[in-house]
């Protein structure tokens, strides 16, 4: 499914329809951490993104799933409660 969705992605960016096509886009939702009784600091929590784009003006963060799980539900809303950013969903 994501495979089909670029292909269409790239068309619509062929004819102008969308801009600034990228893939697998990060963004740190919670920065890494240090516990007083660990050794090494615990990684940051990022989201990445399937799909980043412009279209008509507007930036789009896309995700292309067949089954939302758990952990795509929470960054969903970490993505929209920290940082602003709505994510589009597409199946």
């Amino acid at each position: 499914a994501e495979a089909r969705r670029w292909e269409d992605l790239c068309v619509q960016l062929r004819i102008g329809e969308s801009s600034d096509l990228r893939r697998q886009v990060a963004y740190e939702l919670v920065p890494a951490v240090k516990f007083a009784d660990a050794n090494r600091a615990k990684p940051a929590i990022r989201y990445i993104a399937d799909f980043v784009y412009v279209e008509k003006g507007v930036d789009v963060i896309e995700d292309v799933k067949g089954v939302l799980t758990p952990e795509f539900k929470l960054k969903r809303h970490l993505m929209k409660a920290l940082l602003g950013l709505e994510v589009r969903l597409t199946k």
